[in-house]
């Protein structure tokens, strides 16, 4: 199977995310980033009862750069994101936050489950149809990779809005081994060791924040609605109040959604967009108009921007280069597949002391 990237991006060096370089043509080892549309040296067994359209590898060109390089040609290229093997478990994982001691993540892709159909086969969401028996066994997949029981998970309950809930010991389980007692958390943040905060995707942005001051966590969903709300801003806000968090000594990531060339909106959107983000420059990087009268628009640079205005600094930002939509056989979709599809995890925890 094949995985398409969009441009490499270029990342300042860092203490906190090393690595080794790659040029955009350089040949790529097992454990390493891959090349826009490299191939994985891997045949995965995606169930044989999905649909033909799911089956279907797409691999539809990029038609244009999307500006999204942090640097000039001449800085060194560096992974961005990583695949990682576990037997037939295929999940991506941030050079930059792995480096990172005291906390594990991940974000998953479809294929290391059991789910089948439209759900084949790494679906994580108990809530669009799929066997319980199935959801459950993929969780316990994820929590050998990760270390980590299903009780010490914590899931959202996501509405696309900022409302960000403070995890405690309290809430473990919640959502997988015990019942939700919330609703309407797109975003969580913590610094308890030992829990393992759980967000849901197929087109939206993962957010992932790591306090390396503190020792606290965030992780939170944003889609276009979260984005033009600043879903990133208000988890840093709430993580200052709980924690007394610098955004200076944040490392953050924008996980795995959808990209530019493939996410036409209307001018409703727009006019949200055309609000929040007066600046007329950054307009110009966050959309562009097409002849039919719709826009196609970059939520990973409006993230990007949200999370430099309120004080990351720019190397301390990964910015996804795969795109969901462009990879619906490896990352579930809800634009290419039509809403028929199962849900993607980012997991997010720290380490027990």
């Amino acid at each position: 199977m094949k995985v398409k990237r969009t441009q490499n991006r270029i990342i300042k060096n860092n203490d906190m995310s090393k690595g080794s370089t790659i040029s955009k043509n350089s040949s790529i080892n097992e454990n390493s980033s891959i090349n826009r549309n490299s191939t994985i040296n891997k045949e995965s067994d995606i169930n044989k009862d999905m649909n033909k359209d799911i089956n279907k590898d797409i691999n539809k060109d990029i038609d244009k750069d999307t500006n999204r390089t942090m640097e000039g040609k001449n800085k060194s290229i560096q992974e961005v994101l990583r695949i990682n093997r576990d037997g037939e478990l295929e999940y991506l994982t941030f050079p930059a936050l792995s480096e990172i001691p005291f906390v594990k993540h991940l974000f998953t892709t479809r294929l290391g489950g059991v789910s089948e159909g439209i759900f084949a086969t790494m679906n994580l969401s108990y809530t669009r149809g799929d066997e319980r028996e199935a959801v459950d066994e993929n969780y316990r997949r994820i929590g050998q990779v990760l270390g980590c029981e299903l009780s010490h998970m914590v899931l959202s309950h996501q509405t696309h809005t900022t409302n960000i809930r403070r995890i405690t010991r309290e809430d473990c389980g919640k959502g997988i081994t015990r019942e939700l007692d919330y609703e309407n958390i797109d975003g969580m943040i913590t610094n308890v060791p030992g829990i393992m905060l759980v967000t849901f995707y197929a087109d939206c942005v993962p957010l992932y924040f790591v306090d390396t001051e503190h020792r606290a966590i965030g992780l939170s969903h944003s889609g276009w609605k979260g984005t033009v709300n600043r879903m990133g801003a208000h988890t840093l806000q709430e993580m200052k109040k709980a924690y007394g968090t610098d955004p200076e000594k944040v490392v953050a990531a924008i996980g795995p959604s959808i990209c530019q060339s493939c996410y036409e909106v209307s001018e409703d959107v727009i006019q949200e967009f055309r609000a929040a983000f007066p600046d007329k420059d950054l307009q110009n990087r966050l959309y562009e108009r097409k002849e039919n009268g719709k826009y196609q628009l970059d939520l990973w640079e409006a993230n990007r921007e949200i999370l430099l205005r309120a004080g990351v600094p720019d190397n301390h930002i990964s910015v996804t280069d795969i795109c969901t939509c462009c990879n619906p056989t490896y990352l579930f979709s809800h634009r290419a597949s039509h809403g028929k599809r199962g849900n993607l995890a980012a997991f997010l925890g720290m380490c027990e002391t």
